[in-house]
C-alpha cells in the first residue's frame, strides 16, 4: 500500500552536510511513523531516528544526536533526514521505513547511498 523512494545521496566530506528525502505514496501518509535507518558494509542495519507520525515527535540514535534532523512535509508526502557535520562513520546505505502510527515499520525503500571522505 506505501511505496517509497530514497533520493540525495551521494558523496560529502567529513565536516559537511547532505539532506536525503524520501517520497512516500499513499493518501494516508499523514497517518504513518517514518523513521531513518542505515547500514554499512559488513554491519547490521541500525536505526537512525524517526518522526511520528503526528510530526510532534523526533527520536534519534545516540550516534548522530545533535547532527541529524529528521522533518517531513505532509503535504508533498515525504520524510527527510539533514545530516551536519558528517563522519566517516556515518558512510552506509540510508533506508526509510514507514509504520502505520505507532506500529512496527511494514515498508522500506530501496535505499541511497552516502559515503563521507576524509
Amino acid at each position: 500500500q506505501v511505496q517509497l523512494i530514497e533520493s540525495g545521496g551521494g558523496l560529502v566530506q567529513t565536516g559537511g552536510s547532505l539532506r536525503v528525502s524520501c517520497v512516500a505514496s499513499g493518501r494516508t501518509f499523514s497517518s504513518y511513523r517514518m523513521g531513518w535507518f542505515r547500514q554499512a558494509p559488513g554491519k547490521e542495519r541500525e536505526f537512525v531516528g524517526l518522526i511520528s507520525w503526528s510530526g510532534g515527535g523526533t527520536n534519534y540514535a545516540d550516534s548522530v544526536k545533535g547532527r541529524f534532523t529528521i522533518s517531513r512535509d505532509n503535504a508533498k508526502n515525504t520524510v527527510y533526514l539533514h545530516m551536519n557535520n558528517l563522519k566517516v562513520e556515518d558512510t552506509a546505505v540510508y533506508y526509510c521505513a514507514a509504520g502505520f502510527q505507532n506500529s512496527a515499520w511494514s515498508y522500506w525503500g530501496q535505499g541511497t547511498q552516502v559515503t563521507v571522505s576524509s
